[in-house]
């Protein structure tokens, strides 16, 4: 199946999430634009509505919110939160013998180890690149030939990194040579830390949401970011210029995401489970892929995509470093948040 000819669908799906009516019985916490209905047909089918959704911007935002009291039954997370998760006690395991199509997960994701030894607290469902999105009318390839454009005082003003912990420093690491973060030593951090700290200045700003960046990006007020690969087919279905440069000299990262069982939740647990289900189920692959993102199930992924959606959502493979954006220590990754929010105080 050609991807392109199922975007136009995908887009009315997500337009008409606002006027569907939400389920009570099930309170999901996610980024924006995961509410789309397509990626839960199955939950829909059996339940007669969709989920109730509540949003952020970043995970430390969800963490914060939720320690503060905010009830959620399921939480859309990626990898280098779960320890953190774990550790605070507001997340617990799941029953995988409930999860029919967990045989078919790609086992290069759910053998990553996210905390919890044999316990299972995070079911991987999607999975995209983060590299350069530039305007290739205004910034040539060779400007984006290096990470280093992000310090090139001639795109000051005019450039984007997101407002996302570990995107941020997995761009940082990258830059200043570190492909594997769960090895950097103190000198690398501190490394990552100032070259974070040098293109600061440079920012137009920190995006929070794709829809943003897409904006961003096709008013001209930014002209070059790193960004989710999701950016790229988004802004070449509405004819926008747009380039997704993944061989950096220095490399790309990639990042993985998945659904996490709330302690002490309100709502259905067995609708918890249908959630899941409607996620990593077959009929995902497709719609979750023409927005941008990789599908978990390696099986319908090898049945339904071709080589060529692949490349056309910038998930292709390619030579070159990439780093990924696995699990850290809860110490670690309080390390990041902690300087992160202080470099981008100015600090």
């Amino acid at each position: 199946m050609k991807i392109a000819n199922i975007l136009g669908a995908a887009s009315l799906c997500a337009m008409a999430t606002a006027a569907a009516a939400q389920d009570a019985e099930l309170l999901v916490l996610d980024y924006p634009g995961f509410e789309n209905p397509a990626f839960h047909t199955t939950y829909t089918a059996k339940h007669g509505q969709s989920p109730t959704f509540s949003f952020f911007g970043d995970e430390e935002e969800a963490f914060q919110k939720l320690r503060s009291g905010f009830r959620a039954d399921v939480t859309h997370i990626c990898g280098g939160s779960v320890a953190k998760w774990i550790e605070s006690g507001i997340i617990e395991p799941w029953d995988t013998s409930r999860f029919p199509e967990y045989a078919n997960l790609d086992t290069n994701l759910t053998g990553i180890s996210v905390g919890g030894g044999d316990q299972v607290f995070f079911i991987p469902t999607d999975w995209g690149s983060t590299a350069i999105a530039f305007n290739p009318e205004k910034v040539t390839a060779e400007d984006v030939a290096s990470l280093q454009v992000f310090a090139n005082p001639a795109f000051a003003g005019r450039l984007s990194i997101p407002d996302n912990v570990d995107d941020a420093w997995a761009l940082a690491y990258l830059a200043t040579g570190v492909s594997d973060w769960s090895t950097a030593t103190d000198e690398q951090f501190e490394a990552a830390a100032a070259w974070l700290r040098s293109v600061h200045p440079n920012l137009r700003t920190y995006w929070t949401d794709p829809a943003e960046l897409a904006q961003l990006m096709s008013t001209g007020e930014v002209l070059v970011s790193w960004a989710w690969n999701e950016t790229y087919p988004t802004m070449k279905d509405e004819g926008r210029p747009i380039g997704f440069q993944r061989e950096a000299t220095e490399g790309s990262s990639v990042w993985l995401c998945g659904l996490v069982n709330m302690v002490d939740s309100q709502g259905s647990e067995d609708k918890a489970y249908d959630y899941v289900n409607a996620f990593i189920d077959p009929s995902t692959t497709v719609p979750l892929v023409a927005t941008g993102w990789g599908h978990s199930n390696a099986a319908a992924m090898a049945a339904q995509i071709s080589a060529e959606d692949l490349e056309a959502s910038g998930l292709g493979p390619i030579p070159g470093p990439v780093f990924a954006q696995v699990a850290v220590s809860n110490a670690q990754r309080e390390k990041h948040a902690e300087t992160f929010e202080m470099i981008k105080a100015g600090f």
